[in-house]
């Protein structure tokens, strides 16, 4: 079962939603894609996986989602709504646990952009990163990871057209020790595999076990 919260943002506020893992050694921040919410099933699917990991997740919405709107809100806004969450759940959700970041392509991107403008997270992990464009290669989106200092996962799908395979894994080769890139065969930006017979909930719950050893690898090193 899942909690409705309420996050103070701006005059208002963002829905989001806690799936309480029932002994959690961590606490993860989930933000969604750009086409679709925090209750779209992908994300309901890889949020209850964590959650029976030992992992508690709080997935929220940015404010264009929870108001309908067909665009995502500008950087600077979802940055600063990133912010926001970790701030307030570190104040109110995370119990003292350490606090990782994930997101789903936009999401993840976003909270990337927030850790470089100093926002404070354990490790970053990457549902699908959106390296470039579909087709347009030439014009990547990595410059702010090469200074970022936190380890990042990285999860990709093998034909996913945000992520060039070869781009993608020199990107990767160039960040921090700490960081690691794992392909899904088959798998599109939204990890789906062709003839796979999966629900959209099992696509993103399938993402779950390689963000947990993820998590507990990087909490053993403290």
């Amino acid at each position: 079962m899942n909690q409705k919260l309420n996050i103070p943002w701006d005059n208002g506020s963002l829905t989001a939603l806690l799936d309480e893992a029932e002994h959690p050694s961590a606490f993860l921040i989930l933000a969604h894609g750009a086409g679709a919410g925090k209750d779209h099933d992908f994300m309901s699917g890889y949020a209850r996986a964590i959650a029976q990991k030992g992992i508690s997740v709080l997935r929220f919405n940015f404010p264009s989602m929870d108001a309908g709107k067909k665009f995502p809100d500008r950087a600077p806004t979802a940055i600063a709504v990133w912010k926001q969450v970790r701030e307030w759940a570190g104040a109110n959700l995370s119990g003292g646990l350490p606090v990782f970041a994930a997101g789903k392509s936009f999401g993840g991107r976003m909270a990337s952009m927030a850790v470089a403008d100093g926002m404070d997270t354990r490790s970053l992990i990457f549902l699908g990163y959106p390296l470039h464009a579909p087709k347009k290669e030439d014009k990547l989106r990595d410059e702010h990871l090469y200074p970022l200092q936190v380890p990042m996962l990285f999860l990709e799908g093998t034909r996913d057209p945000f992520a060039n395979r070869e781009i993608m894994t020199q990107v990767v080769s160039g960040l921090n020790r700490d960081s690691e890139l794992l392909w899904f065969e088959g798998g599109d930006h939204s990890f789906k595999v062709a003839r796979s017979g999966r629900t959209v909930s099992e696509d993103g719950a399938g993402l779950a076990e390689a963000t947990a050893d993820f998590i507990r690898r990087r909490l053993s090193t403290h």
